[in-house]
């Protein structure tokens, strides 16, 4: 297990990564990958969407413009401060403290539960993949998004030490694990040489 995929380093990173965030974020998911995953989904305005580990909402911000309301849910009250200031407490974002691996939502809640950039840290992803199937009505849409292994060697080892990082081998596997029956993975990528993004769209059983 990676150093981050511990609940309380990753409340203390994201403390300081929180401040620099939105100038970093681009270099790795740029606003045309996330647009494409989004498009992946086909929404429709109505849909009830929750962004899980929305962090400072720039998924969030995206899904807005294609849905009239979006939860959003992270476990770091800092990154959530940060999103309080670009959407404020009580508008269009309905935003909970909370944990992935335990949402607070009932069954069948919403039609499409999207995270990006958060199953990296989650210690057991399975669960909170179940969790995100368990929320989500059936017919409904998961869309996870997180890093691809990456080919070298050296940074294979470095990726294994720091967090999650899985290839379309192990998406596979963890979504079989959580119950998923159909699915399909995408790799995306800001531009050559970059870190890829492996994006999975799961349908949950009816």
């Amino acid at each position: 297990m990676g150093v981050l995929e511990n609940k309380a380093r990753a409340r203390t990173f994201y403390k300081y990564l929180s401040k620099v965030y939105d100038q970093i974020n681009p270099f790795i998911w740029d606003e045309r990958m996330r647009d494409e995953a989004i498009e992946m989904l086909g929404l429709s305005a109505d849909d009830r969407v929750l962004d899980v580990g929305c962090g400072t909402g720039f998924a969030t911000e995206g899904l807005l413009e294609h849905v009239d309301t979006v939860y959003g849910l992270d476990q770091s009250p800092h990154q959530l401060s940060k999103a309080y200031q670009k959407f404020g407490k009580r508008g269009d974002v309905r935003f909970h403290l909370g944990d992935a691996e335990r949402l607070p939502f009932r069954d069948d809640a919403f039609d499409v539960v999207w995270s990006s950039g958060s199953i990296e840290y989650w210690p057991n992803p399975v669960v909170a993949l179940r969790e995100c199937r368990r929320i989500t009505k059936p017919g409904g849409q998961v869309l996870i998004v997180g890093p691809d292994y990456p080919n070298s060697t050296i940074f294979q080892k470095l990726a294994d030490a720091i967090m999650l990082f899985y290839d379309e081998s192990e998406a596979t596997r963890m979504f079989e694990a959580a119950g998923y029956e159909a699915f399909e993975h995408h790799i995306q990528q800001s531009r050559p040489g970059s870190p890829r993004a492996i994006t999975t769209i799961a349908q949950v059983p009816e």
